[in-house]
């Protein structure tokens, strides 16, 4: 007898995982070929980072962020004000049951990832991950 499973784990399914890379491409493609007809969306080159969706696929966040991160504010204010066109060609482009709501949110990935290379690359933080645990010394000696 098949046992009807629900997935329990803390992590996104295949299903939301799939569905949401697949958003990311429509909106990178319709993006990059401009066709949504808002002059003020298209004088901005945007990078969707990454489409995270709910349970139910009803909702997708969407990571976004404008190349070199300038005037992220009017771009994030562009998306928003395009969301029912955005979402109509995502909807276009997939058989989904619903198409989602979007929400733009800005990707601060990239200042995350710079942040951490600064820490990295302090000099207190680089000489103790130069220095050897004595723990390990002792390992590798017997």
């Amino acid at each position: 007898m098949a046992q009807n499973r629900s997935h329990s784990g803390s992590g996104p399914t295949q299903r939301q995982l799939r569905v949401g890379e697949l958003i990311r491409r429509t909106l990178s493609d319709v993006l990059m070929r401009a066709e949504v007809h808002d002059p003020d969306l298209n004088r901005h080159s945007i990078t969707v980072g990454e489409v995270v969706t709910s349970n139910d696929l009803k909702v997708a966040t969407v990571y976004v962020m404008p190349l070199g991160g300038l005037e992220a504010e009017d771009a994030l204010k562009a998306l928003r004000r395009n969301q029912r066109e955005l979402r109509h060609h995502i909807a276009k482009a997939m058989t989904l049951k619903y198409a989602p709501e979007l929400r733009f949110i800005l990707d601060e990935t990239f200042d995350r990832m710079d942040d951490t290379r600064r820490l990295f690359a302090d000099e207190r933080v680089r000489r103790d991950l130069d220095t050897p645990d004595d723990d390990d010394a002792d390992d590798h000696e017997a």
